[in-house]
Protein backbone atom coordinates (compact mmCIF):
# COMPACT_ATOMS: atom_id res chain seq x y z
CA UNK A 1 0.00 0.00 0.00
CA UNK A 2 2.22 2.76 -1.25
CA UNK A 3 1.69 6.00 -3.10
CA UNK A 4 3.42 4.80 -6.25
CA UNK A 5 3.32 0.99 -6.35
CA UNK A 6 5.99 -0.87 -8.27
CA UNK A 7 3.63 -3.75 -9.12
CA UNK A 8 0.30 -3.52 -10.93
CA UNK A 9 -2.74 -2.95 -8.77
CA UNK A 10 -5.53 -5.52 -8.80
CA UNK A 11 -8.53 -3.92 -10.44
CA UNK A 12 -12.19 -4.84 -10.23
CA UNK A 13 -13.44 -5.99 -13.66
CA UNK A 14 -15.47 -3.38 -15.48
CA UNK A 15 -17.89 -5.87 -17.04
CA UNK A 16 -20.38 -7.85 -14.95
CA UNK A 17 -19.94 -11.60 -14.76
CA UNK A 18 -21.69 -14.51 -13.15
CA UNK A 19 -19.91 -15.88 -10.10
CA UNK A 20 -19.86 -19.16 -8.28
CA UNK A 21 -19.01 -19.47 -4.62
CA UNK A 22 -15.59 -20.90 -3.96
CA UNK A 23 -14.32 -21.76 -0.51
CA UNK A 24 -11.63 -20.30 1.73
CA UNK A 25 -10.37 -22.51 4.52
CA UNK A 26 -7.80 -21.37 7.06
CA UNK A 27 -6.57 -24.02 9.43
CA UNK A 28 -4.05 -23.27 12.12
CA UNK A 29 -2.15 -25.68 14.27
CA UNK A 30 0.47 -25.70 16.97
CA UNK A 31 3.30 -28.17 17.15
CA UNK A 32 6.61 -28.71 18.87
CA UNK A 33 9.68 -28.90 16.68
CA UNK A 34 11.94 -31.81 17.44
CA UNK A 35 15.46 -30.89 16.44
CA UNK A 36 16.17 -27.49 14.95
CA UNK A 37 13.98 -25.42 17.24
CA UNK A 38 12.46 -25.72 20.68
CA UNK A 39 9.23 -24.31 22.01
CA UNK A 40 5.75 -24.24 20.59
CA UNK A 41 5.18 -23.06 17.05
CA UNK A 42 1.74 -21.97 15.91
CA UNK A 43 0.70 -23.06 12.47
CA UNK A 44 -2.26 -22.38 10.24
CA UNK A 45 -3.30 -23.94 6.94
CA UNK A 46 -5.51 -22.24 4.42
CA UNK A 47 -7.63 -23.41 1.52
CA UNK A 48 -8.92 -20.79 -0.87
CA UNK A 49 -10.69 -21.22 -4.18
CA UNK A 50 -8.81 -19.71 -7.06
CA UNK A 51 -9.69 -16.55 -8.93
CA UNK A 52 -11.31 -16.33 -12.32
CA UNK A 53 -8.02 -15.27 -13.87
CA UNK A 54 -5.51 -17.76 -15.22
CA UNK A 55 -2.71 -18.80 -12.92
CA UNK A 56 0.75 -17.79 -14.03
CA UNK A 57 3.94 -19.36 -12.80
CA UNK A 58 6.02 -16.77 -10.95
CA UNK A 59 9.64 -17.29 -10.02
CA UNK A 60 10.33 -16.78 -6.34
CA UNK A 61 13.03 -14.39 -5.19
CA UNK A 62 15.23 -15.98 -2.57
CA UNK A 63 14.81 -14.07 0.67
CA UNK A 64 18.25 -15.02 1.87
CA UNK A 65 20.09 -13.80 -1.21
CA UNK A 66 22.91 -11.42 -0.39
CA UNK A 67 22.28 -7.75 -1.28
CA UNK A 68 24.73 -5.99 -3.54
CA UNK A 69 27.49 -4.74 -1.31
CA UNK A 70 28.66 -1.18 -1.69
CA UNK A 71 32.36 -0.67 -2.20
CA UNK A 72 34.11 -0.14 1.12
CA UNK A 73 35.00 3.52 1.33
CA UNK A 74 38.54 4.39 2.42
CA UNK A 75 38.75 5.97 5.83
CA UNK A 76 40.23 9.13 4.31
CA UNK A 77 37.20 9.45 2.04
CA UNK A 78 34.84 9.12 4.98
CA UNK A 79 36.80 11.58 7.08
CA UNK A 80 36.26 14.38 4.57
CA UNK A 81 32.49 13.89 4.90
CA UNK A 82 32.53 14.81 8.57
CA UNK A 83 32.02 12.95 11.82
CA UNK A 84 29.24 12.26 14.32
CA UNK A 85 29.77 14.96 16.90
CA UNK A 86 27.83 16.15 19.92
CA UNK A 87 24.88 18.43 19.15
CA UNK A 88 23.13 20.77 21.61
CA UNK A 89 19.66 19.44 20.66
CA UNK A 90 20.54 15.73 20.78
CA UNK A 91 22.22 13.13 22.92
CA UNK A 92 24.77 11.07 20.99
CA UNK A 93 23.91 7.51 22.09
CA UNK A 94 26.44 5.49 20.07
CA UNK A 95 28.72 5.48 17.04
CA UNK A 96 29.40 2.31 15.05
CA UNK A 97 31.19 1.47 11.81
CA UNK A 98 29.82 -0.98 9.25
CA UNK A 99 32.99 -1.89 7.38
CA UNK A 100 31.24 -3.96 4.69
CA UNK A 101 29.37 -0.85 3.52
CA UNK A 102 31.97 1.76 4.36
CA UNK A 103 29.46 3.50 6.63
CA UNK A 104 29.73 5.25 10.00
CA UNK A 105 26.46 5.19 11.95
CA UNK A 106 25.59 7.63 14.70
CA UNK A 107 22.52 7.04 16.87
CA UNK A 108 21.07 10.22 18.36
CA UNK A 109 18.14 10.92 20.68
CA UNK A 110 16.42 14.29 20.51
CA UNK A 111 16.57 15.82 23.99
CA UNK A 112 13.20 17.55 23.98
CA UNK A 113 11.01 14.90 22.33
CA UNK A 114 12.94 11.65 22.63
CA UNK A 115 12.86 11.04 18.86
CA UNK A 116 15.51 8.55 17.75
CA UNK A 117 17.68 9.48 14.76
CA UNK A 118 20.03 7.16 12.88
CA UNK A 119 22.55 9.23 10.96
CA UNK A 120 24.70 7.26 8.50
CA UNK A 121 27.76 8.84 6.88
CA UNK A 122 28.66 7.11 3.61
CA UNK A 123 30.57 8.04 0.47
CA UNK A 124 27.34 7.79 -1.52
CA UNK A 125 25.95 10.66 -3.64
CA UNK A 126 22.39 9.31 -3.46
CA UNK A 127 21.24 10.91 -0.22
CA UNK A 128 18.36 9.25 1.65
CA UNK A 129 15.98 10.47 4.35
CA UNK A 130 13.09 8.69 6.00
CA UNK A 131 10.74 9.16 8.92
CA UNK A 132 8.72 6.24 10.29
CA UNK A 133 5.87 6.27 12.80
CA UNK A 134 4.55 3.22 14.64
CA UNK A 135 0.84 3.32 13.78
CA UNK A 136 -1.00 0.29 15.23
CA UNK A 137 -4.70 0.38 14.31
CA UNK A 138 -7.43 -0.91 16.63
CA UNK A 139 -9.96 -1.56 13.85
CA UNK A 140 -10.20 -2.10 10.10
CA UNK A 141 -11.35 1.40 9.13
CA UNK A 142 -7.98 1.84 7.37
CA UNK A 143 -7.07 4.99 9.29
CA UNK A 144 -3.27 4.45 8.94
CA UNK A 145 -3.63 3.93 5.19
CA UNK A 146 -5.98 6.87 4.69
CA UNK A 147 -3.72 9.09 6.80
CA UNK A 148 -0.71 8.07 4.71
CA UNK A 149 -2.52 9.39 1.63
CA UNK A 150 -3.94 12.43 3.38
CA UNK A 151 -0.82 13.96 4.94
CA UNK A 152 0.63 14.36 1.45
CA UNK A 153 -2.32 16.56 0.41
CA UNK A 154 -0.90 19.85 1.63
CA UNK A 155 0.54 21.16 4.90
CA UNK A 156 1.16 24.30 6.94
CA UNK A 157 4.15 25.52 4.90
CA UNK A 158 3.09 23.93 1.62
CA UNK A 159 -0.69 24.43 1.31
CA UNK A 160 -0.92 23.20 -2.29
CA UNK A 161 -3.53 20.55 -2.99
CA UNK A 162 -1.12 17.72 -3.81
CA UNK A 163 2.58 18.48 -3.17
CA UNK A 164 3.41 14.80 -3.67
CA UNK A 165 2.44 14.99 -7.32
CA UNK A 166 4.29 18.30 -7.72
CA UNK A 167 7.45 16.72 -6.32
CA UNK A 168 7.14 13.77 -8.67
CA UNK A 169 6.93 16.16 -11.62
CA UNK A 170 9.29 18.94 -10.59
CA UNK A 171 11.97 17.67 -8.22
CA UNK A 172 15.23 15.82 -8.87
CA UNK A 173 14.16 12.98 -6.57
CA UNK A 174 15.55 9.50 -7.16
CA UNK A 175 12.96 8.00 -4.81
CA UNK A 176 9.74 9.41 -3.40
CA UNK A 177 7.06 7.32 -1.79
CA UNK A 178 5.12 6.33 1.33
CA UNK A 179 4.17 2.91 2.70
CA UNK A 180 1.59 1.59 5.15
CA UNK A 181 2.51 -1.58 7.02
CA UNK A 182 0.28 -3.42 9.51
CA UNK A 183 2.08 -1.63 12.37
CA UNK A 184 3.96 1.39 10.96
CA UNK A 185 3.88 4.05 8.26
CA UNK A 186 7.03 5.08 6.37
CA UNK A 187 7.91 8.21 4.42
CA UNK A 188 11.24 7.87 2.50
CA UNK A 189 12.79 10.25 -0.03
CA UNK A 190 16.12 10.37 -1.88
CA UNK A 191 18.00 12.70 -4.21
CA UNK A 192 21.55 13.21 -5.51
CA UNK A 193 21.18 17.00 -5.45
CA UNK A 194 21.80 18.48 -2.00
CA UNK A 195 19.45 21.46 -2.33
CA UNK A 196 16.71 19.26 -3.74
CA UNK A 197 17.31 16.75 -0.94
CA UNK A 198 16.80 19.42 1.72
CA UNK A 199 13.64 20.60 -0.04
CA UNK A 200 12.22 17.06 -0.08
CA UNK A 201 12.93 16.70 3.65
CA UNK A 202 11.21 19.99 4.40
CA UNK A 203 8.10 19.03 2.44
CA UNK A 204 7.86 15.58 4.04
CA UNK A 205 8.49 16.74 7.62
CA UNK A 206 5.92 19.51 7.34
CA UNK A 207 3.49 17.07 5.73
CA UNK A 208 3.61 14.44 8.46
CA UNK A 209 3.78 16.82 11.43
CA UNK A 210 1.50 19.63 10.23
CA UNK A 211 -0.85 18.25 7.55
CA UNK A 212 -3.79 20.20 6.22
CA UNK A 213 -5.84 17.03 6.58
CA UNK A 214 -6.30 17.29 10.35
CA UNK A 215 -8.09 20.63 9.93
CA UNK A 216 -9.95 20.01 6.68
CA UNK A 217 -12.54 17.18 6.63
CA UNK A 218 -12.65 17.40 2.83
CA UNK A 219 -9.27 15.62 2.67
CA UNK A 220 -10.62 12.61 4.56
CA UNK A 221 -13.66 12.61 2.29
CA UNK A 222 -11.47 12.66 -0.80
CA UNK A 223 -8.82 10.16 0.28
CA UNK A 224 -10.94 7.99 2.58
CA UNK A 225 -14.63 7.83 1.83
CA UNK A 226 -17.67 9.90 0.91
CA UNK A 227 -21.11 9.40 -0.58
CA UNK A 228 -21.94 10.29 -4.17
CA UNK A 229 -25.21 10.53 -6.06
CA UNK A 230 -24.54 9.63 -9.68
CA UNK A 231 -28.18 9.18 -10.61
CA UNK A 232 -31.24 10.52 -8.79
CA UNK A 233 -33.00 7.24 -9.60
CA UNK A 234 -30.29 5.16 -7.94
CA UNK A 235 -29.08 4.94 -4.31
CA UNK A 236 -26.06 6.78 -2.95
CA UNK A 237 -22.72 5.04 -3.47
CA UNK A 238 -19.48 5.08 -1.49
CA UNK A 239 -16.41 6.55 -3.19
CA UNK A 240 -12.91 7.57 -2.11
CA UNK A 241 -9.31 6.94 -3.14
CA UNK A 242 -8.53 4.38 -0.42
CA UNK A 243 -12.05 2.94 -0.44
CA UNK A 244 -11.83 2.22 -4.18
CA UNK A 245 -8.28 0.90 -3.85
CA UNK A 246 -9.23 -1.57 -1.12
CA UNK A 247 -12.25 -2.77 -3.10
CA UNK A 248 -9.76 -3.80 -5.76
CA UNK A 249 -7.48 -5.45 -3.20
CA UNK A 250 -10.35 -7.43 -1.72
CA UNK A 251 -11.33 -8.73 -5.16
CA UNK A 252 -8.03 -10.65 -5.27
CA UNK A 253 -8.10 -14.20 -3.88
CA UNK A 254 -4.40 -13.95 -3.01
CA UNK A 255 -5.05 -10.79 -0.98
CA UNK A 256 -7.98 -12.44 0.80
CA UNK A 257 -5.78 -15.41 1.65
CA UNK A 258 -3.01 -13.20 3.02
CA UNK A 259 -5.30 -11.02 5.12
CA UNK A 260 -7.41 -13.83 6.57
CA UNK A 261 -4.32 -15.86 7.43
CA UNK A 262 -2.75 -12.90 9.25
CA UNK A 263 -5.97 -12.28 11.17
CA UNK A 264 -6.13 -15.91 12.24
CA UNK A 265 -2.50 -16.04 13.33
CA UNK A 266 -2.76 -12.78 15.30
CA UNK A 267 -6.25 -12.56 16.80
CA UNK A 268 -5.16 -10.72 19.95
CA UNK A 269 -3.05 -7.81 18.68
CA UNK A 270 -3.07 -5.11 16.01
CA UNK A 271 -2.21 -7.58 13.23
CA UNK A 272 -5.69 -9.05 13.62
CA UNK A 273 -7.22 -6.02 11.87
CA UNK A 274 -6.49 -4.58 8.42
CA UNK A 275 -4.42 -1.38 8.51
CA UNK A 276 -5.25 -0.85 4.83
CA UNK A 277 -8.97 -0.85 5.52
CA UNK A 278 -11.83 -3.27 4.88
CA UNK A 279 -14.28 -1.72 2.38
CA UNK A 280 -17.32 -2.54 4.53
CA UNK A 281 -15.73 -0.92 7.60
CA UNK A 282 -13.95 2.11 6.09
CA UNK A 283 -17.15 4.25 6.20
CA UNK A 284 -17.17 3.88 9.99
CA UNK A 285 -14.14 6.20 10.21
CA UNK A 286 -15.13 9.64 11.48
CA UNK A 287 -13.14 12.83 11.15
CA UNK A 288 -12.67 12.96 14.94
CA UNK A 289 -11.13 9.47 15.01
CA UNK A 290 -9.00 10.35 12.00
CA UNK A 291 -7.66 13.52 13.63
CA UNK A 292 -7.12 11.80 17.00
CA UNK A 293 -5.10 9.01 15.36
CA UNK A 294 -2.73 11.57 13.86
CA UNK A 295 -2.36 13.35 17.18
CA UNK A 296 -1.62 10.11 19.01
CA UNK A 297 0.92 8.53 16.67
CA UNK A 298 2.34 11.19 14.31
CA UNK A 299 4.49 12.65 17.04
CA UNK A 300 8.31 12.90 17.20
CA UNK A 301 8.40 10.76 20.35
CA UNK A 302 6.83 7.95 18.33
CA UNK A 303 9.12 8.47 15.32
CA UNK A 304 12.28 6.85 14.01
CA UNK A 305 14.28 9.05 11.61
CA UNK A 306 17.18 8.05 9.38
CA UNK A 307 19.67 9.80 7.10
CA UNK A 308 22.15 8.18 4.73
CA UNK A 309 24.69 9.56 2.24
CA UNK A 310 27.41 12.14 1.80
CA UNK A 311 25.49 15.24 2.96
CA UNK A 312 26.93 17.19 5.95
CA UNK A 313 25.98 15.28 9.14
CA UNK A 314 25.59 18.38 11.32
CA UNK A 315 23.26 20.07 8.82
CA UNK A 316 20.96 17.04 8.94
CA UNK A 317 20.46 17.43 12.66
CA UNK A 318 19.95 21.18 12.40
CA UNK A 319 17.24 20.80 9.75
CA UNK A 320 15.42 18.09 11.70
CA UNK A 321 15.57 20.05 14.96
CA UNK A 322 13.75 22.98 13.31
CA UNK A 323 10.66 20.73 13.24
CA UNK A 324 11.13 18.61 16.35
CA UNK A 325 11.68 21.46 18.80
CA UNK A 326 8.07 22.62 18.40
CA UNK A 327 6.93 19.50 20.29
CA UNK A 328 7.15 18.20 23.84
CA UNK A 329 7.65 14.55 24.73
CA UNK A 330 4.52 12.43 24.25
CA UNK A 331 4.03 9.50 26.66
CA UNK A 332 1.52 7.73 24.35
CA UNK A 333 2.38 4.01 24.27
CA UNK A 334 2.34 2.45 20.79
CA UNK A 335 3.99 -0.86 21.73
CA UNK A 336 2.71 -3.87 19.79
CA UNK A 337 1.29 -6.63 21.98
CA UNK A 338 2.94 -10.03 21.53
CA UNK A 339 0.63 -12.78 20.25
CA UNK A 340 0.86 -15.84 22.49
CA UNK A 341 1.14 -19.14 20.67
CA UNK A 342 -1.73 -21.58 20.65
CA UNK A 343 -1.31 -25.22 21.64
CA UNK A 344 -4.02 -26.78 19.49
CA UNK A 345 -4.77 -26.67 15.75
CA UNK A 346 -7.74 -24.74 14.38
CA UNK A 347 -9.50 -24.41 11.05
CA UNK A 348 -11.49 -21.62 9.41
CA UNK A 349 -13.53 -21.88 6.22
CA UNK A 350 -14.78 -18.96 4.18
CA UNK A 351 -16.27 -18.54 0.72
CA UNK A 352 -15.43 -16.03 -1.97
CA UNK A 353 -16.69 -15.37 -5.52
CA UNK A 354 -15.24 -17.34 -8.43
CA UNK A 355 -16.35 -18.10 -11.97
CA UNK A 356 -18.05 -21.43 -12.68
CA UNK A 357 -14.98 -22.49 -14.68
CA UNK A 358 -12.62 -22.07 -11.70
CA UNK A 359 -14.97 -22.98 -8.85
CA UNK A 360 -13.10 -26.25 -8.21
CA UNK A 361 -9.66 -24.66 -8.00
CA UNK A 362 -8.60 -23.80 -4.49
CA UNK A 363 -5.67 -22.49 -2.47
CA UNK A 364 -4.09 -24.45 0.37
CA UNK A 365 -1.39 -23.02 2.62
CA UNK A 366 0.11 -24.01 5.96
CA UNK A 367 1.31 -21.18 8.20
CA UNK A 368 3.23 -20.84 11.45
CA UNK A 369 3.89 -18.11 13.98
CA UNK A 370 7.49 -18.92 14.81
CA UNK A 371 7.97 -17.38 18.25
CA UNK A 372 6.44 -15.32 21.03
CA UNK A 373 9.71 -14.13 22.52
CA UNK A 374 12.37 -11.95 20.91
CA UNK A 375 14.63 -13.95 18.57
CA UNK A 376 18.42 -13.71 18.94
CA UNK A 377 20.16 -12.39 15.84
CA UNK A 378 21.69 -15.83 15.22
CA UNK A 379 18.23 -17.42 15.09
CA UNK A 380 16.97 -14.70 12.75
CA UNK A 381 19.87 -15.42 10.40
CA UNK A 382 19.28 -19.17 10.69
CA UNK A 383 15.62 -18.76 9.72
CA UNK A 384 16.63 -16.81 6.63
CA UNK A 385 19.08 -19.51 5.60
CA UNK A 386 16.52 -22.24 6.28
CA UNK A 387 13.90 -20.38 4.24
CA UNK A 388 16.30 -20.25 1.31
CA UNK A 389 17.13 -23.95 1.60
CA UNK A 390 13.44 -24.85 1.66
CA UNK A 391 12.05 -22.44 -0.95
CA UNK A 392 14.80 -20.25 -2.41
CA UNK A 393 15.12 -22.02 -5.78
CA UNK A 394 13.14 -24.46 -7.88
CA UNK A 395 15.48 -27.20 -6.63
CA UNK A 396 14.94 -26.36 -2.94
CA UNK A 397 13.47 -29.26 -0.98
CA UNK A 398 10.00 -27.94 -0.15
CA UNK A 399 9.50 -25.97 -3.36
CA UNK A 400 10.48 -28.98 -5.46
CA UNK A 401 8.23 -31.38 -3.57
CA UNK A 402 5.20 -29.13 -3.91
CA UNK A 403 5.83 -28.34 -7.57
CA UNK A 404 6.43 -31.95 -8.57
CA UNK A 405 3.41 -33.20 -6.62
CA UNK A 406 1.08 -31.94 -9.39
CA UNK A 407 -1.45 -31.12 -6.69
CA UNK A 408 -1.64 -27.48 -7.77
CA UNK A 409 -0.60 -24.95 -10.39
CA UNK A 410 1.73 -22.67 -8.40
CA UNK A 411 3.25 -22.00 -5.01
CA UNK A 412 1.52 -19.63 -2.60
CA UNK A 413 2.36 -18.34 0.87
CA UNK A 414 5.71 -16.62 0.41
CA UNK A 415 7.78 -18.54 2.96
CA UNK A 416 9.42 -16.59 5.78
CA UNK A 417 7.87 -13.20 6.60
CA UNK A 418 10.06 -11.23 9.02
CA UNK A 419 8.80 -7.64 8.72
CA UNK A 420 6.42 -7.79 11.70
CA UNK A 421 7.09 -8.12 15.43
CA UNK A 422 6.81 -11.92 15.17
CA UNK A 423 8.08 -13.94 12.25
CA UNK A 424 5.73 -16.19 10.33
CA UNK A 425 6.26 -18.93 7.77
CA UNK A 426 3.67 -19.95 5.21
CA UNK A 427 3.69 -22.10 2.12
CA UNK A 428 1.18 -23.98 -0.02
CA UNK A 429 -0.34 -24.33 -3.46
CA UNK A 430 -3.02 -22.68 -5.55
CA UNK A 431 -5.02 -24.24 -8.35
CA UNK A 432 -5.73 -27.28 -6.16
CA UNK A 433 -8.71 -29.48 -6.97
CA UNK A 434 -11.19 -30.00 -4.16
CA UNK A 435 -10.44 -33.73 -3.97
CA UNK A 436 -6.73 -32.97 -3.48
CA UNK A 437 -7.08 -30.21 -0.88
CA UNK A 438 -6.45 -32.53 2.06
CA UNK A 439 -3.23 -33.85 0.52
CA UNK A 440 -1.25 -30.60 0.59
CA UNK A 441 -0.74 -30.18 4.33
CA UNK A 442 0.53 -33.76 4.91
CA UNK A 443 2.99 -33.30 2.05
CA UNK A 444 4.36 -30.06 3.55
CA UNK A 445 4.72 -31.61 7.02
CA UNK A 446 6.37 -34.72 5.59
CA UNK A 447 9.04 -32.65 3.78
CA UNK A 448 9.68 -30.52 6.87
Amino acid sequence: RDRRPMTPRVRTPSTPHRVALGMLVVAAHAWRASAAMTGSIARSSSVLSASRSSLVRASRVATAASPRMATVAPSASLAKLGTHAEHPAYDLVSVDTVDEYGAVCGLYRHKKTGAEVLSVIADEPNKVFGIVFRTPPSDSTGVPHILEHSVLCGSRKYPTKDPFVELLKGSLQTFLNAFTYPDRTCYPVASQNLKDFYNLINVYLDAVLHPRAINDPAVLEQEGWHLELDDTERPLTYKGVVYNEMKGVYSSPDALMMRRTQQELFPDNTYGVDSGGTPEIIPELTFEKFRDFHGAFYHPTNARVFFYGDDPPAARLDLLDEYLREFEANPKDSTIKVQKLRTEPWTVEERFPATPETADKHMVAVNWVLHDEALPLKDQLALGVLDHLLLGTSASALAKALTESNLGDDLVGGGLQDELLQNTFGIGLKGVKGVDADKVEPLILDVL
